[in-house]
């Protein structure tokens, strides 16, 4: 048998060396889960219904409500504010990524304009992925999409249309979408370069999972309040700019239990 050139030999051992050296790396990382639920603490409002005066046919048959503050009567549950990972300032380049978000890191995320409101209400993207915005509805759309750091955009999508959206820089806020055509319709947009982000749902729940270990920053934000501050998480509370620290431990679910949110943040702004 003829004998490896040297060259080669090395360069192998040197390929071989470095895919132990990936594997360690990965098998090494440490990565925990945080949840917990959003409870308002008063009375759960009643969402105003619409009046859907165009394209009445198919609109006024959708029994539509405001969805900018949706508290579950039976619990105080409040869904749809969103928690993101916002590490503070120096650390972001600590933020490892775990494989499993990998798999759909360039995938398709589909916001539809149906029955004339947008479904979801909020919308988690991040940077690489494409926003796919469908219209199943039979009557047309627009889906004016407002952002501050992505240039903005609002296609008209026509019955059975759709129309594909890419937002490559991150936005430090949600970014609203909304239709001129049936000016009720508004949703929410959350762009991130990372895969840390949740939305509460009808009972407010949320979790975020295989988060790096250590110390870290969240922010919560909902659509009528902004930041969620004074939120009781435990004995702290949430600053003004709706941010709590919250220790995650390898393997485990670090579950904040239920965080109560004063009526009062949600009837400054109206």
């Amino acid at each position: 048998m003829t004998p490896m050139p040297m060259k080669k030999f090395v360069r192998r051992i040197q390929w071989a060396s470095l895919l132990v050296l990936c594997g360690a790396n990965v098998a090494s990382a440490q990565w925990g889960s945080l949840k917990g639920r959003f409870l308002l603490d008063g009375k759960a409002p009643e969402a105003a219904v619409i009046n859907a005066d165009k394209d009445t046919p198919t609109c006024g048959k959708c029994a539509l409500k405001q969805e900018t503050l949706v508290v579950n009567s039976e619990n105080n549950g409040i869904r749809d504010i969103v928690i993101t990972l916002s590490p503070a300032k120096g650390k972001k380049k600590d933020v490892k990524i775990h494989p499993d978000y990998e798999k759909d890191a360039a995938a398709n995320v589909t916001v539809a304009n149906q029955c004339c409101r947008f479904d979801p209400h909020v919308v988690l993207l991040r940077t690489s992925q494409t926003l796919v915005i469908t219209n199943p509805d039979p009557v047309a759309h627009n889906s004016n999409v407002t952002t501050i750091k992505n240039a903005a955009i609002n296609p008209s999508i026509p019955a059975g249309g759709k129309h594909d959206a890419k937002f490559p820089k991150e936005e430090n806020l949600p970014c609203k979408i909304s239709c001129n055509i049936h000016p009720w319709m508004s949703g929410q947009i959350v762009i991130k370069d990372h895969p840390y982000m949740a939305a509460t749902d009808a009972d407010g729940n949320f979790e975020i999972k295989n988060l790096p270990v250590g110390e870290w920053q969240f922010r919560a934000w909902q659509e009528s309040s902004g930041y969620i501050a004074k939120a009781k998480i435990g004995a702290k509370e949430s600053s003004k700019r709706g941010e709590f620290d919250a220790a995650i431990k390898d393997g485990e679910t670090t579950d904040l239990g239920v965080i109560k949110v004063g009526e009062a943040i949600f009837k400054k702004k109206k």
